[in-house]
């Protein structure tokens, strides 16, 4: 059987791609960007479409030979990366009619346990795409998970472990909410009997653990699986959380989808709840909190990346920070730094403008490395400034070297940070 996914390279998405795979299903994947995705899973046949922009036409070289879709695509708050409405509900809507044109019958909508209770755009904008698609003469299934725990670290699974393993204290908004999770493994298994001859068709269904436990409860059970020492639960005063995620929100914008963001915190307030009896319509017995973590034993790379999480923006903010005051400093002593060159032997007006050049360089790379999308030029350009800067004061102004203040030994440092946050910057 030949089945399209649309948003394969996503965390859920790659889970079920897997599982297709291991089942003998011949995939087509389908995400914004997949140049990764080709090189990781070699075997599917990869599509680059956008679902909040593409048309029906788009959609329908895709479709052709198709036995069924598989919908993962989705996004948790609007920024000129995700727009809610256009992936939800337009881009549904259009992928629904190009199936019902190319005569696609079967149709799995990932959607999500806590929609409901329409408290704010994701909510809202993810009921009406599982409303329009309810309207569709399709033979439609609609899976929807609560909290999806994986074993990748991405989007709530990678903050779950950031917080567990923060050090010193386990820091926790809305503690006592109540959280129902679901494995990824199971949601992947799920939409596999989804396709299934005689499987349920044109209904929705939660995908929910039976067992419901605390958010604290959840990250002081994930810290011992990662093997830490225990430390004190701490309640986060509500506006200090409040705080973070509108830092979060702006971080968005800049193309850090963080899931600290305003709508992560308010989805968390009310809980993640469902059916937890909707499972055994498929056969499924949704694996316990307890159990998925005794599935798979924590790793070094576990500890490590919960080490790392809330790292890698200081990282980049401590980076940004330290370009930018140097960029300044230099703007506000340029007589010094020409005089520095001038009697390294190069004329005043070269002296002049490399001073300059440096300035603008610095300030450029403090501003660009906060972008997403130039981060990594910005850090690389970094390590290049620096090596330059080095060789070029060797050459010109060895005597530096031996400066009691050390202004060359200590630019090796920047270097060696921008070199880690280059690793540290991935975010799947």
């Amino acid at each position: 059987m030949r089945v399209l996914v649309v948003g394969a390279s996503g965390l859920i998405g790659g889970h079920v791609v897997a599982r297709l795979l291991e089942e003998g299903f011949q995939v087509t994947g389908v995400g914004r960007d997949v140049t990764a995705a080709r090189r990781r899973v070699p075997g599917v046949a990869w599509r680059s479409l956008d679902m909040a922009s593409s048309g029906v036409e788009a959609w329908l070289p895709v479709l052709d030979g198709m036995a069924a879709v598989v919908n993962c695509a989705g996004a948790l708050q609007d920024n000129p990366g995700d727009d809610l409405a256009g992936v939800h509900v337009r881009g549904l809507a259009r992928l629904a009619e190009a199936c019902e044109v190319a005569g696609v019958r079967r149709f799995i909508q990932i959607s999500a346990s806590t929609i409901d209770r329409g408290a704010d755009a994701f909510s809202t904008t993810k009921q009406a795409g599982d409303a329009a698609l309810g309207r569709t003469g399709l033979d439609w299934l609609i899976l929807r998970p609560g909290l999806v725990l994986a074993p990748s670290v991405h989007g709530g699974s990678a903050l779950l472990r950031g917080l567990a393993g923060f050090p010193g204290f386990l820091p926790a908004v809305h503690a006592d909410a109540a959280i129902r999770l679901v494995s990824v493994e199971d949601l992947a298994e799920a939409v596999v009997r989804g396709l299934a001859v005689g499987a349920p068709s044109r209904v929705a269904l939660d995908l929910v653990s039976a067992e419901s436990v605390s958010l604290g409860t959840l990250l002081v059970r994930l810290r011992a699986w990662l093997g830490f020492a225990p430390v004190p639960l701490l309640e986060v005063p509500r506006p200090v959380a409040r705080f973070t995620a509108h830092i979060a929100d702006l971080a968005a914008w800049l193309g850090w989808r963080s899931p600290m963001r305003s709508t992560a915190l308010g989805q968390l307030a009310g809980g993640v709840d469902g059916r937890a009896d909707d499972a055994a319509v498929l056969g499924l017995d949704l694996r316990s909190f307890d159990s998925i973590l005794a599935r798979r034993p924590s790793s070094v790379q576990d500890r490590r990346h919960a080490r790392t999480y809330f790292l890698t923006p200081v990282v980049l903010t401590g980076l940004s920070l330290f370009w930018l005051v140097s960029g300044l400093v230099g703007l506000a002593s340029r007589a010094q730094a020409t005089a520095v060159l001038t009697q390294a032997g190069l004329s005043p007006d070269l002296s002049r403008g490399l001073v300059l050049a440096g300035i603008a360089v610095d300030i450029a790379l403090a501003v660009l490395v906060l972008v997403r999308r130039t981060s990594g030029w910005a850090l690389a350009g970094m390590i290049a400034v620096t090596l330059a800067y080095l060789a070029g004061a060797t050459l010109w102004r060895p005597d530096l070297w031996l400066d009691p203040l050390g202004p060359l030994v200590k630019t090796l440092p920047a270097a060696l940070l921008a070199l880690c946050a280059l690793a540290l910057r991935e975010e799947k």
